[in-house]
């Protein structure tokens, strides 16, 4: 079942921020914002839940350091032993020392690649994968307000019309999406 979509444009990151402060005191639930830079304060007013992007670098990070400590040990003590001024390598514990700045540098190697992979996945935006911005001038100098009528079933589609022009919109569109 395809459901109605009305994107409202803005011109000033100010007057959408305004706009969507007084549509959720009204009621109205707003999908997405589209902008071509991050409007500081916007999701608590829409809504967005705060991001688990700061556990999955915990949790990437813990995954570089677990392989730099198997790859050391296995390097340096059962693989190919060697006496690194005048230290043998028996154990790993006895030169454990000389491993902790390969292993910080390796767990902040796979904390930023990984969250970088994971914002990129998870945003859709690795090349090949389709766009879902409404309007390619978002990306320039305009706002986009998403509302869907079947998260806002409370009110008529006339009605969103005109709470949206008095925000101060300067353009408004409408699509049918699946």
């Amino acid at each position: 079942m395809a459901d109605k979509v009305i994107y409202a444009m803005y011109g000033d990151d100010d007057v959408l921020k305004d706009g969507a402060k007084k549509l959720v005191s009204k009621g109205v639930k707003i999908a997405e914002v589209f902008s071509p830079f991050p409007i500081h304060g916007i999701d608590p007013i829409i809504g967005v839940k705060n991001t688990r992007l700061g556990i999955m670098a915990f949790l990437y990070g813990l995954t570089g350091l677990a392989l730099a400590t198997i790859g050391m040990r296995y390097f340096m003590v059962g693989d190919w032993p060697m006496n690194i001024g005048g230290k043998p390598n028996f154990t790993y514990l006895d030169n454990i020392l000389a491993f902790i700045p390969i292993s910080f540098e390796f767990t902040v190697l796979c904390a930023a690649h990984g969250m970088a992979i994971t914002y990129l996945i998870v945003n859709r935006t690795l090349p090949g994968m389709p766009a879902s911005n409404p309007d390619p001038r978002t990306t320039d100098d305009k706002f986009v307000m998403e509302l869907r009528m079947s998260e806002n079933a409370g009110f008529s589609e006339s009605e969103l019309e005109g709470m949206l022009k008095d925000t101060g919109m300067i353009e408004l569109d409408q699509k049918e999406v699946k």
